[in-house]
């Protein structure tokens, strides 16, 4: 065996629940991450994401008399 294969040999058996977690949360991340950056770069989606792009700058109607608190005075 090169030592390229023993730097990442993985002993599967020995991993506790702990590390399971981390690897497949590692792998759900990466593949979330890299569907995302297919979904915003692709030109195809171009025109639907310019339009919202100012969607976190528009004022919520409900914000709009200034009820912020979801409430009256009373």
């Amino acid at each position: 065996m090169n030592s390229l294969a023993e730097y990442f040999h993985t002993d599967w058996a020995a991993m506790t629940a702990a590390d399971w977690f981390g690897t497949l949360l590692t792998v759900a991340i990466t593949v979330l991450m890299a569907l995302a950056y297919f979904l915003v770069f692709r030109p195809k989606n171009r025109d639907a994401l310019e339009a919202r792009k100012h969607i976190l700058f528009e004022e919520d109607p409900s914000d709009a008399n200034g009820d912020r608190n979801g409430g009256g005075h009373g």
